[in-house]
């Protein structure tokens, strides 16, 4: 039989891969759901078409680290999948209804004209929100662990709905509208980049709180945490994270108030890197915290051995179209731009 787990350690790779694939996700269709999120708030119709324009030749392709992420999951560590999926159902199937909403206006509304035109633009900023908030739901359930008995899922319909995912998912919100801002910022001149700059300046103050209180609350739900990250050593070597966002959010204060156009972006996607490093963190090695490793949850080394061998060949021409894609759409939308 075709093994590698001899020469790799395979469970190791796909764990890296999957958690690499989210966060792609998190961070390119973070952006395009934001501009969702703020899509009806813009100052004029015009306004809306280059917010538009700006996501056009992405929005499609930034999904696809979402069916790697999801697939690689299924295929590679299936005991995780057959847990995960029964205890969060319901906000999974509310964010792919989301996400199909979104595509359908956003279609439709290019199409549209008059007052249909302006239903297709609440349609568009609806779906983006639903998806939005639950992946928020899901993350904030998912810290918190499920129920597990043997190897079956052993928790309600509605486990995944309480105050802290809630939370979560209003923060993922005012998070995914702040990379859509400074996304804007970048791509875009005159009216809607002094409008998107002072969506920024309100959101700024928001997802700061947010990240400080889900931050807060985590090692409180949790002993395992709250050793990890408030005991020493380890309260020494870890204080790079928050420290590196406090960091951040000062430069990006600073930027959003000078003028920068391209720097608060970065520094947004930096913002959520630390952040998810300290997720990672906190929740190492559980893939199903806090009952499975993603050891145990690991599928047989051949079948996990075959998956490594397309991957290597298919993974470097997405991440080169995705590279390339992005080139030659670089620099600033236009409301003529035809999408």
């Amino acid at each position: 039989m075709f093994d590698l787990s001899g020469f790799i350690d395979l469970p190791l790779i796909w764990y890296v891969l999957i958690a690499t694939a989210v966060f792609l996700y998190v961070l390119l269709d973070g952006f395009d759901l934001g501009v969702g999120i703020l899509f009806p708030f813009a100052p004029s119709d015009k306004c809306r078409d280059r917010m538009m324009s700006s996501i056009a030749p992405f929005w499609d392709g930034n999904e696809t680290w979402l069916v790697l992420g999801g697939g690689g999951l299924f295929a590679a560590f299936p005991l995780a999948y057959s847990l995960l999926m029964p205890a969060f159902y319901m906000p999974i199937i509310l964010m792919l209804l989301g996400l199909i909403f979104r595509g359908v206006s956003f279609e439709f509304r290019f199409k549209a004209e008059g007052r249909s035109r302006r239903i297709w633009d609440y349609c568009f900023h609806f779906g983006s929100l639903v998806a939005t908030f639950s992946q928020g739901v899901v993350l904030g359930a998912f810290v918190q662990g499920i129920k597990v008995s043997g190897r079956t899922y052993a928790g309600g319909s509605f486990d995944w709905l309480n105050a802290f995912s809630i939370m979560t998912g209003i923060a993922l919100v005012t998070g995914y509208a702040l990379i859509g801002a400074t996304w804007l910022i970048m791509k875009t001149e005159d009216v809607t980049q002094e409008w998107a700059r002072k969506c920024a300046g309100y959101l700024f103050g928001y997802v700061a709180l947010f990240m400080g209180l889900v931050s807060l609350c985590m090692p409180l739900m949790d002993d395992r945490i709250r050793e990890l990250w408030w005991t020493l050593p380890n309260f020494m070597y870890l204080q790079f994270f928050p420290l590196s966002c406090v960091v951040m959010f000062f430069i990006l204060w600073r930027d959003l108030h000078r003028g920068n156009e391209y720097r608060p972006f970065l520094l947004t996607l930096g913002i959520f890197l630390m952040n998810y490093l300290g997720l990672g963190i906190s929740t190492w090695p559980w893939l199903v915290p806090y009952e499975v490793t993603f050891r145990l949850a690991a599928a047989a080394p051949e079948s996990q051995s075959l998956l490594i061998v397309g991957t290597a060949v298919l993974l470097p021409l997405v991440l080169a179209y995705t590279a390339y894609c992005y080139y030659v759409f670089r620099g600033k939308s236009s409301h003529e731009t035809s999408y």
